[in-house]
Formats: structure tokens, sequence, C-alpha cells
């Protein structure tokens, strides 16, 4: 089922990796940069520096957690990293899409395999981190429609009793399925959950969507909030406006501005549509330091005036990806201050 044509955002000191920052005269003029993360050419070609290193699914695990990678689509080059924690009992899932500003990240970056398989084993709870097609190559709706096929991938393995995946699925609650994202992965996740509950009902059986877990979702707008005009930002921030825009300049529709639906759900016209949705409950994980935090705040408030149940919480004293990068001394405290509110909203739902 596709989306109708009509950001997670990472980005580390380049020190860190002087060679991945050289210029190249290879391929021309460099047309859009995040200076060690990616460089979109004037001939196309897109170049993505290994800045975060890719790991194997069997690196460093927690005891008692099982990963593997899937494949959900071979000609799309569709995959997801399961993590399965040895817990007792049939236990939530969750099917996470990784930040990155729709332009960067992998499943496999060495930050996104050591925070979820940590949340699989201390949340109790399988997760499926699916690995979609990053802009501007394949530009949005790209990433939704991957994050709709895994969706329906997970449904059809538990509809397969001679599934390959039993290994996962045995541990599973089938009715106890929940979407989950940071970031540009929350945005993914955000926009999944709304096409989900535009369809009919059935569509997800014999899973059950109890809840959808937004931690930073990447949204924009054309106006300026406070906190991207204002807000004063430490030294090599995850995100920063200047990296935002570029973001969206490459992953949205050619032509379109910041106020596309994809980008902004709390124009009008998407606020009106959403009213006749079924939507689960939302957990909203807000960073005090992010510039997205009033935009955060901002669609909670929208969410909540339409009736849906909308749980909020914020992190003091961290920024953008605290929980993936490590670049802010209360980062530890407040992954697992993170983790346990993502289990209690499991739990409750």
């Amino acid at each position: 089922m596709k989306f109708r044509r009509n950001m997670a955002a990472i980005s580390l000191d380049p020190r860190l990796n002087l060679q991945a920052t050289r210029k190249s005269n290879q391929h021309g003029v460099v047309l859009e940069e995040i200076e060690g993360l990616i460089r979109v050419h004037k001939d196309g070609y897109v170049e993505r520096p290994p800045m975060i290193p890719s790991v194997p699914s069997t690196l460093a695990l927690p005891p008692g957690v099982v990963a593997k990678d899937v494949v959900i689509d071979k000609f799309a080059n569709l995959w997801a990293r399961i993590y399965v924690p040895s817990h007792p009992g049939n236990l939530p899932m969750i099917v996470y899409f990784h930040g990155g500003g729709f332009c960067v990240g992998s499943a496999a970056w060495s930050c996104y395999h050591e925070f979820l398989a940590k949340l699989a084993s201390q949340a109790s709870c399988v997760i499926i981190s699916v690995n979609y097609r990053l802009a501007p190559d394949n530009r949005l709706p790209a990433a939704y429609d991957d994050g709709f096929k895994a969706l329906m991938w997970v449904k059809q393995q538990a509809l397969n009793e001679c599934s390959e995946q039993k290994w996962w699925l045995s541990k599973c609650n089938l009715s106890s399925l929940f979407i989950g994202g940071d970031s540009a992965g929350a945005n993914i996740a955000y926009h999944v959950t709304t096409h989900s509950g535009s369809c009919d009902p059935s569509i997800l059986r014999p899973l059950s969507l109890k809840g959808t877990v937004l931690i930073q979702p990447f949204f924009g707008g054309e106006a300026r909030t406070w906190a991207e005009k204002c807000a004063t930002q430490p030294p090599y921030s995850a995100l920063t406006l200047s990296n935002s825009d570029t973001y969206w300049r490459l992953s949205l529709p050619l032509g379109a501005s910041r106020d596309h639906p994809w980008c902004n759900p709390l124009t009008k016209a998407s606020v009106a549509k959403l009213r006749d949705l079924m939507l689960p409950s939302m957990m909203v994980c807000v960073s005090e330091l992010d510039i997205l935090k009033d935009r955060n705040f901002e669609l909670c408030n929208a969410l909540s005036s339409m009736g849906i149940r909308v749980e909020t919480t914020m992190h003091k004293g961290v920024g953008h990806a605290f929980q993936v990068l490590h670049n802010y001394h209360l980062s530890y405290s407040r992954t697992q201050e993170l983790i346990s509110n993502i289990k209690a909203f499991t739990i409750k739902q």
C-alpha cells in the first residue's frame, strides 16, 4: 500500500574523522553537505562517509539477548535486525525505525545496535529494527512505504505457522505490538501509525497495535519555533537548524516546502484528517536541549485535544539523540530513564 506523493539527524565532531570530510573532485560540485555525514554532488552522486561504523548483529550483546538480520524484501534491499531477550513469557514487540534525517543511518550502526540491544534486554521486549531506504536516492515516501511494508511482513510471519521466523515470533505477544523510532525514525513511526489508522481495522490482524513511541520526533515547518530560533546548542549538537533544513531539502519531494504534511503534521488539512482516524496511545519523549522541543510539545497538545492518549516525558539536560550518541555527560542516566519509561508504557497498554 503506497503513500501518495504530493530526520534524526546526527552530526558529530568532524575532527573525529578527518579523512571522511575531505572533498573529492571526482564527481564535481557539491550541492549539499552535512560535514562528516553526507555529500550530494551535482551529478547526483551521494557520499556517506563511515563516520559511525556498522557492526554485525552478534557484536557485544547483553547476556541473554540474541540478534539476527533478516531479509524483508531483497529487491528493495529492505531488511531488519531483530533483538530477542531470553525473558520468560510472551513479550511486547516494537517495530523500530532509526534516525538520521531520512538521509543517513542504518540498523547496523554501532550506536543503534548498542541502544536497541540494551532496550530489548532491560525493557523485556522483542525489537525489529528496520533498515529502510534513504534519501535523496529515495525521497519520501520511500521510507514510509518501507515502514508499512515491514509492518505487513511482521503480520505475514505471524500468519505463517511454518515461518522460519519462529525463533523470535514464539517469544512475541501478538496482541502487544508497538511502533517506535527516534528523530526521523519517529517521524516514520508516526506516519506509519496514522496510515495504519486510516485502513480497515482488520489490516493488522492477528497483530494488535497498542501504542507508538516517538523519541524526539523530527518534524518541521516554514515558521520557526522559539527553540529553533533561540535555543543555544552545545558544540557538535546532534541536530542544528541548518542541518535540519538540509535534511528536509534532501528528503521531501522536489519543490515541497517544510509545510508539506510529511514535515509539518499540524497544518489545518493534516489535523482535519487525524480526527477521523483510530489511533493508539502515544508516548512522546522530549529532550530539554533539543531544537525540536517546541514542535514535540505542539504535537502532544494537538493529539491530546483530539482525544488521543498521549504520555509526554521530558529528559532534562540532554539534547537530540542523546540515547545513541552519548554526547552529554548525563546521557547514560537519561538513557536508563528513557528505557524505564518505554518499559512502563508498554506494560500499561
